[in-house]
């Protein structure tokens, strides 16, 4: 009896997309609740635990590659996500502001990512073209989660202060 076989290159858009998706449905869950400094950290410090993957010979890239995706999630990812994320205080908490904009912006990025991971996995090895994106996605939480940490501690620190 023979499995299905799926193709490498649909498996990694299929892994993309379910990416993109388990981001909205958590974003749209965390934005009832109160957050705090921890939740807003561990995202970035869980998903660099993916940088050991550049152990693995075949995943390696040059590094100029490398600075170029971090830069491209840093500049162009980062920045709609920054803008439609916006922290306030509702009574002793503090809550994520749901953007009414944000899911349009994932699915936007989100759909920029796949046809991007299509035409540079033409030119490099689906190992390599996930590691590329591996960084672009670091590249995008990175900054987005330090500008949600300098504001969380902004309106922790007036909270103190009334």
């Amino acid at each position: 009896m023979r499995g299905i076989v799926i193709p490498p290159h649909y498996l990694s858009i299929l892994a993309s997309l379910v990416g993109g998706l388990l981001v909205i449905f958590l974003r749209m869950r965390s934005s009832d609740k109160p957050t705090n400094m921890r939740k807003i950290i561990i995202p970035p410090l869980g998903m660099s635990t993916g940088f050991l993957m550049f152990v693995v010979p075949m995943m390696r890239i040059p590094w100029t590659w490398g600075i170029v995706a971090f830069l491209v999630g840093a500049v162009f990812f980062a920045y709609p996500l920054i803008r439609t994320s916006k922290l306030h205080v509702v009574g002793l908490d503090i809550l994520l502001t749901r953007s009414k904009s944000f899911i349009f912006i994932i699915v936007g990025l989100l759909a920029i990512r796949l046809l991007l991971h299509d035409y540079i996995e033409q030119y490099v090895s689906i190992a390599q073209t996930g590691a590329l994106f591996f960084i672009l996605a670091f590249g995008m939480i990175l900054p987005w989660r330090i500008a949600m940490a300098l504001e969380y501690m902004k309106l922790a620190r007036t909270m103190q202060s009334e």
